[in-house]
């Protein structure tokens, strides 16, 4: 008799515990009990400290950078002036060497909208959203290297080891879904640089960016349970190395990655059921398909980016970087700096063009339609400009001083218009933007002050934004 009270007493007490770890669990989903730092979970969501304006980021990385004068910045004194000399001009601005004389755009560029925008006519479809775009012209970088310059846009310094933007918002908010990552990075060729430029740097291993190639039939590498495990085999190894786990972690309290990697385990085994459904285009009707240019071969693979980001941010995905992958030069292989055009910027930048054009178009057009736009950021830029003054035959070098990036969505103002370049686009005169400016505005949007969001490493507190960065209010609605 004593042994079944015992039986029934344990059984008792371990339904009221599963229950209330459930319970506990959709009220923090609800937001009726506050999510802890300190909680088990460490992506458990937590509210925004400050009044957000949007919920969920997507960056559209234009690896290699696009010629600012050729994409989004007129400058009329180009075509006027091609071929004379750049007053002021530095060879060796870029990470090669320039001739110092100006070259016209090959595009034609005309205005849009009732904010008059002046776009290329590569861009025939995002010409028709510049209403809705907050185009910034005066940004800026600190190095002349892809490598650097895509870390410093990424993490706000241009060397390794520092948390990307997008692991600093998943640690300070968390995750809207349980099933999925927080943080996920999509690419074709991997930009150069690689896994590094989306690191969670020093932060726990858990707000690192789920990194994938969405062109396969598995996107994410080694998330299939292996065919000779039942689910109820894997599910009872997984709680024994739970179990095990834990006990390990209690007595290392101050290890702050041993709840990361826990955890991590059973995001790899809910996502073995949400991922599949998430990345699965099948589910989408024949014309929304279309609309991504699914059906052509130069916008299909970006445009399947596209659109599996609009399918993660539905699904509560925090933040989504797409890093662009697209041909070189027309018909040309695959780079890991597609926009890098020192040799021939008309066929460079039309191939890009034609790869990214419909695919960004639709995602706004999408979002639109779903009630998911003014909840979400949409960013779109490379990490330089390229120089006023040409390389080889028909190119552009590399150039930090002056490159523009625009916003869509989460609060951004459209049709606004910030910041100015020379009258030939090769340095950034006005209002003068960097990467940390981006960030602390980024951040605001999300209802987080900049400066306290913060975290101790090697005995000082680390931030995004390090010492500096302005919120960039007059493109804000």
């Amino acid at each position: 008799m004593t042994n079944l009270t015992s039986r029934r007493k344990f059984l008792q007490q371990a339904g009221l515990g599963c229950g209330s770890l459930a319970l506990t669990n959709l009220l923090h989903q609800e937001g009726i009990v506050a999510a802890d730092r300190q909680s088990n979970n460490p992506l458990a969501m937590r509210p925004a400290p400050g009044k957000a304006k949007a919920k969920a980021v997507i960056w559209l990385f234009q690896t290699g950078s696009p010629s600012q004068v050729d994409t989004f910045d007129y400058k009329p004194e180009l075509e006027k002036r091609d071929g004379t000399a750049l007053a002021g001009a530095d060879p060796k601005t870029g990470f090669f060497t320039t001739s110092g004389k100006l070259l016209k755009s090959p595009f034609k560029f005309s205005q849009h909208g009732q904010s008059g925008a002046w776009t290329s006519e590569i861009f025939p479809n995002i010409s028709k959203h510049v209403d809705d775009i907050a185009f910034v012209y005066s940004c800026f970088s600190q190095s002349n290297n892809h490598t650097p310059a895509m870390l410093e846009f990424n993490s706000g310094m241009i060397r390794q080891g520092f948390p990307s933007m997008g692991s600093w918002l998943t640690y300070g908010l968390g995750s809207e879904n349980a099933n999925l990552p927080a943080y996920v990075v999509m690419h074709g060729t991997k930009p150069r640089g690689a896994d590094p430029i989306w690191s969670s740097g020093f932060l726990p291993s858990v707000y690192q960016a789920t990194s994938l190639d969405p062109r396969g039939a598995k996107p994410i590498d080694n998330l299939g349970r292996p065919a000779d495990l039942t689910g109820e085999q894997q599910r009872s190894l997984l709680d024994i190395l739970n179990s095990t786990n834990a006990k390990h972690a209690e007595q290392r309290p101050f290890d702050r990655d041993l709840n990361a990697r826990l955890e991590s385990f059973e995001l790899a085994y809910r996502m073995q059921t949400s991922a599949p459904e998430a990345f699965d285009l099948a589910q989408e009707p024949d014309h929304i398909q279309e609309m991504y240019g699914l059906n052509r071969p130069e916008s299909k693979d970006y445009g399947r980016q596209c659109l599996i980001a609009r399918r993660l941010i539905e699904r509560g995905v925090r933040f989504v970087q797409i890093f662009a992958a697209c041909p070189n030069t027309p018909g040309g292989a695959v780079s890991d700096v597609p926009w890098d055009a020192h040799n021939d910027i008309n066929g460079n930048h039309r191939a890009c063009a034609a790869t990214v054009d419909q695919p960004t178009a639709a995602l706004l057009a999408d979002l639109k339609q779903r009630g998911l736009f003014d909840e979400t950021i949409i960013i779109y830029g490379g990490e330089f400009g390229r120089t006023s003054d040409s390389q080889d035959v028909g190119g552009r070098d590399h150039n930090p001083n002056a490159f523009t990036t625009w916003f869509a969505g989460g609060g951004f103002k459209g049709g606004a218009q910030y910041g100015a370049t020379d009258e030939f686009g090769y340095k950034s005169v006005e209002n003068r933007v960097s990467a940390h400016d981006i960030h602390a505005t980024i951040l605001h949007q999300m209802g987080i002050d900049h400066e306290k969001l913060t975290y101790r490493f090697n005995g000082r507190d680390f931030r995004l934004t390090d010492v500096a960065g302005e919120v960039l209010k007059d493109i804000l609605a």
